[in-house]
C-alpha cells in the first residue's frame, strides 16, 4: 500500500517540505492518468476508427413544426457517435487543462522550494498565491545552476524545453485573442499550438527532475540537523556526567 503524509508532525521542516513537493507531484500524476484515459475515450469514437451502422429510424416533430413535421430519417448510431465525440472532446479538454495546471504547480513548487532552501530559509510547505478563482498560481520554474550536481544538464535541458513550450502557448493564445488573424499568423498559431501541446508532460517531467534536485539541495540542511542533534546529545550526556 502506498503511504502518504510520511513525515511525523514533529519531523524536521525539510521532511515536511519534501512531502509538500511530493504531494504536488502526486496530484499532477492523478491528472496525467485522467488525461490519458480521456484520450482513450476520445479516440474510441473517432469516425475514422468506427464502422457506423447505417440503419435508420424515422422521426418527426410536432405537426405545426414546419419541415420537421414530415417524417425523416435519422441514423441512431451516427448520432450516438457524434454526441459522444462532443462529450469526450469536452472531457479531454478539461482533463488536459487541469493536468497542465497541476504539472506546472509541481514544477514551480519544486523550484520555489529549492530557491528558499538555497536562500537559507526553512519552509515546511510550498507557498502559492491564489487567482481570482482561488486556484494556486504557478510561479517561476527557474532553478539556479548547481555545482557538482550530476543531473544538472538534464535539469537545464528540461527547463529550456518547458519554457519554450510555455512561450508557444502564450503566443498562440495571444494570436487567438486577436480580432483579425492573417493566413500567415494562423499558420504560426497552429504551429505554436502544436508545440505547446506537450506543455503538461514537459512540466511534469521537469517537476520530477526538480524534486530530485531538491533532495540534493537539502543535503546541507540535513547534515546540519544531524550535527545539531549530535551536539544536543553530547550536551545532555555531559550534564548527566556533571550531575553524577
Amino acid at each position: 500500500m502506498t503511504m502518504y503524509n510520511l513525515a511525523r508532525p514533529d519531523a524536521p521542516w525539510y521532511e515536511h517540505l519534501a512531502d509538500s513537493v511530493r504531494a504536488l507531484g502526486d496530484a499532477a500524476r492523478e491528472w496525467q492518468i485522467a488525461d490519458q484515459k480521456a484520450a482513450v475515450l476520445e479516440a474510441d469514437v473517432e469516425l475514422l476508427r468506427r464502422n457506423l451502422n447505417e440503419g435508420a429510424i424515422l422521426v418527426h416533430g410536432p405537426r405545426d413544426g414546419g419541415w420537421e413535421a414530415k417524417p425523416h430519417q435519422r441514423g441512431p448510431h451516427e448520432h450516438a457517435v457524434f454526441d459522444l465525440q462532443k462529450i469526450y472532446l469536452g472531457h479531454r479538454h478539461l482533463t488536459r487543462r487541469w493536468y497542465e495546471h497541476a504539472a506546472t504547480l509541481f514544477a514551480a513548487g519544486a523550484a520555489w522550494a529549492i530557491a528558499r532552501v538555497r536562500a537559507g530559509e526553512q519552509p515546511s510547505a510550498c507557498l502559492f498565491k491564489l487567482d481570482d478563482d482561488r486556484r494556486p498560481i504557478p510561479g517561476s520554474f527557474r532553478i539556479e545552476p548547481f555545482e557538482r550536481y550530476a543531473n544538472g544538464r538534464k535539469l537545464t535541458a528540461a527547463y529550456e524545453r518547458l519554457i519554450s513550450m510555455e512561450a508557444s502557448a502564450e503566443y498562440a493564445e495571444d494570436l487567438a485573442g486577436q480580432d483579425y488573424v492573417t493566413d500567415h499568423e494562423a499558420g504560426e498559431m497552429f504551429e505554436a499550438s502544436e508545440h505547446a501541446s506537450g506543455l503538461a508532460a514537459a512540466a511534469y517531467a521537469y517537476g520530477l527532475l526538480a524534486e530530485q534536485a531538491l533532495q540534493f539541495a537539502l543535503l546541507g540542511p540535513k547534515q546540519a540537523h544531524r550535527e545539531q542533534l549530535a551536539q544536543e546529545r553530547a550536551a545532555v550526556e555531559q550534564r548527566g556526567e556533571v550531575a553524577q
